[in-house]
């Protein structure tokens, strides 16, 4: 089970961090990554990360900006988010990968665990 925490609402240029708490029974991860979803639009990748390895990969609208991270000790994936713009405003994923495959995928079906998301909404 995967558990998002940290969203809210925040002015334009401010900063939200969150988190992905796993529980339940163990299970092997690749890779995890952050997705989000604004109304009427599709599911697109925000970041990811090679559990093992500690790799990361950013979708180009939040580059510079966001920072991905992981704790294994505490099984929980971050997600600080920096320079908030009102574009960033959605609903926010995070999605775990039992698969192996190369690099960190952008693909939604490339994961198999969610979480049940976490609003964000950012303000002008």
């Amino acid at each position: 089970q995967l558990v998002e925490s940290g969203g809210g609402l925040v002015q334009a240029g401010g900063s939200l961090r969150l988190s992905c708490a796993a529980s339940g029974r163990t299970f092997s991860r690749y890779a995890m990554g952050w997705f989000r979803q604004a109304p009427g639009k599709e599911r697109e990748f925000v970041a990811g990360i090679r559990w093992s390895g500690g790799s990361t990969y950013y979708g180009d609208s939040v580059k510079g900006r966001f920072t991905i991270s992981g704790d294994n000790a505490k099984n929980t994936l971050y997600l600080q988010m920096n320079s908030l713009k009102p574009e960033d405003t959605a609903v926010y994923y995070c999605a775990a990968g039992t698969r192996w495959r190369p690099g960190i995928s952008t693909d939604v079906t490339a994961y198999d665990y969610w979480g049940q998301g976490t609003q964000v909404t950012v303000s002008s």
